[in-house]
């Protein structure tokens, strides 16, 4: 499961109206002495799409779909607060969505598949008038499993009781670990029972997170950032190790300076084995997951800087290697695989002048998302063990900045609505727009990695609804829909011969006001034991007439 690192700047306010329970308790300085640390984690259950209850499929109510058409672009999921509203667009959307009787239809279509309707699990009526708050109207009424129907997943709600800034904080997470589910804000991390949501422990931190990678390592253990200090102008300075399965802080270790000009507010991180490599402007360094030591410095740059990770099975690094006779924004992009025990390069990619590296979307097999810089063109690359190129593609659909990286300058796996098997890439994606980022994400995208055409797409969703793949697991694509058109957010299973569907989860109608504060533009997901998980990338302040979201979920 996997957050990601670098803090989003600020976003739209994600509160809605609603109650919370017990009084705020905010991050203080711990007691806890430090400990060390070893392998913990429980890896997570395999996807079982046969536990799910059987939901009846009907006769295809809409003809094959043609070439997408695409749907004006939008803002983010959409919060419909009247009765009224809601029947208006079930009207318009009637071929495609069975509001009365609470199913859903999916189809997809490929150069050769011809439409595949998909009838999901029946639900309860609507009961719930979008606001979140639930049925009954007030504020500590709200119940997300109100009204729940056979076959629907139970959900859980934590709102966030922290004091923070008053423009809110960055949240990262979610991670899973065995039973535990994890969030971090810049004041500490907390945990909670993946099933039912319940705290398990928190962790506050002495001074503010600078910098958090993508995903612990294999065995639970996630190493942050912090600062010198509380002051708003302190320095990142140190690493600290945390295990996410108990919440015990172990080793602290300073960052030492590369050179005279190593001096930052903010680390980009990612882990790789038992390594964390931390890059700064121009600078990078190798630390030891399990002990804090230095395993390399910033190596010979020949005229390319670091400027970032990618983590996980491989260590990938990204360079900017500026034009010495022009602009210190021009110049070209390096990719390279790093060996994560000395931080040397196994191989290196020097992209086209002007090209930017924007995302990776898959480590194994490794796909990267770059743009050029005259705002019309971004690429799929996706490349061999050796570092060879099997394919590049301009597509010929949108996806997301936080997808491309244009206009987006979080970190370089900040992509949520991507996930691989060996031969090919499924990505959330619409209708190209004015911008290279685009919201209307509302199909799914199969991409081949060896020949970069696209194999099939999903018809596309109702307007307000999008769809983000969630990982490759048990032999098919884990796909989260969001709410939208009166229905609530759902998880579905494409078959990666031709996108056709499977129900997997649906949520209670109850819970749509809830599910509809978690913007698309900030939302982190994770996908882990047969359950999805919802996290807000910025929470705000306890307060009396709204409700912080945090995080949700729903599933076994």
């Amino acid at each position: 499961m996997t957050g990601r690192t670098s803090g989003a700047g600020p976003e739209p306010d994600e509160r809605e109206p609603g109650g919370f329970g017990p009084p705020p308790a905010p991050f203080g300085p711990s007691a806890a002495s430090p400990a060390p640390l070893g392998p913990s984690a429980v890896p997570p259950a395999p996807f079982d799409a046969s536990s799910v209850p059987p939901a009846p499929f009907g006769p295809p109510t809409v003809p094959p779909a043609g070439p997408p058409s695409g749907v004006p672009p939008h803002s983010g999921v959409t919060r419909r607060s009247r009765p009224a509203v809601a029947a208006a667009v079930a009207a318009v959307v009637a071929a495609l969505l069975l509001i009365g009787g609470g199913a859903y239809r999916l189809t997809v279509h490929g150069a050769e598949d011809p439409a595949r309707p998909l009838a999901g699990p029946s639900g309860s009526p609507t009961v719930d008038q979008g606001d979140g708050r639930g049925p009954g109207g007030t504020p500590a009424a709200y119940d997300p499993n109100t009204g729940i129907g056979p076959g629907e997943a139970r959900v859980w709600l934590r709102d966030n009781q922290a004091e923070v800034a008053g423009a809110g904080t960055s949240q990262y997470g979610p991670w899973r670990v065995g039973d535990t589910v994890v969030g971090a804000i810049s004041s500490g991390i907390t945990a909670y029972a993946a099933t039912d949501g319940q705290e398990k422990w928190k962790l506050p931190l002495q001074t503010p997170l600078c910098g958090v990678p993508p995903a612990p390592s294999t065995t639970g253990v996630l190493i942050v950032a912090v600062r010198e200090s509380t002051s708003e102008t302190s320095r990142c300075t140190h690493l600290q190790q945390i295990d996410l399965a108990t919440g015990k802080a172990g080793w602290k270790v300073p960052v030492p300076p590369e050179n005279d000009h190593d001096s930052t507010v903010q680390f980009e991180l990612a882990i790789s084995g038992d390594t964390v490599a931390v890059v700064r402007p121009a600078v990078m360094s190798g630390f030891s997951v399990t002990d804090g030591r230095k395993l390399f410095g910033t190596s010979k740059t020949n005229g390319c800087y670091p400027s970032g990770f990618a983590g996980g099975s491989r260590l990938i690094g990204i360079r900017h290697c500026p034009d010495p006779n022009g602009a210190l924004a021009s110049g070209r992009a390096m990719i390279e695989e790093l060996d994560p025990a000395t931080g040397t390069a196994r191989w290196t990619y020097t992209y086209e002048p002007d090209w930017t590296v924007g995302r990776v979307l898959s480590i194994d097999p490794l796909v990267i998302a770059a743009h050029h810089k005259d705002k019309k063109t971004w690429s799929l690359t996706a490349f061999a063990a050796d570092g060879t190129v099997r394919s590049r593609t301009d597509p010929g659909f949108g996806v997301s900045g936080r997808c491309n990286g244009f206009g987006n300058a979080s970190g370089f796996q900040e992509c949520y609505a991507a996930a691989a098997d060996a031969d090919t890439l499924y990505l959330g994606a619409g209708k190209p727009g004015s911008s290279l980022g685009i919201d209307d994400t509302n199909q799914v995208v199969a991409v081949d990695l060896n020949t970069g055409k696209e194999r099939w797409r999903t018809a596309e969703q109702p307007k307000g609804r999008t769809m983000w793949p969630l990982a490759f697991e048990g032999g098919r694509v884990v796909v989260y829909l969001t709410p939208g058109s009166g229905e609530p957010g759902a998880v579905v299973s494409l078959a990666p011969a031709d996108g056709a569907a499977q129900p997997v989860l649906r949520s209670p109608a109850a819970a749509t006001g809830a599910q509809g504060v978690f913007y698309t533009h900030g939302l982190r997901t994770a996908w882990a034991g047969g359950r999805v998980f919802l996290l807000n990338g910025r929470v705000y302040s306890p307060d009396p007439g709204k409700a912080s979201r945090a995080i949700l979920s729903f599933g076994k």
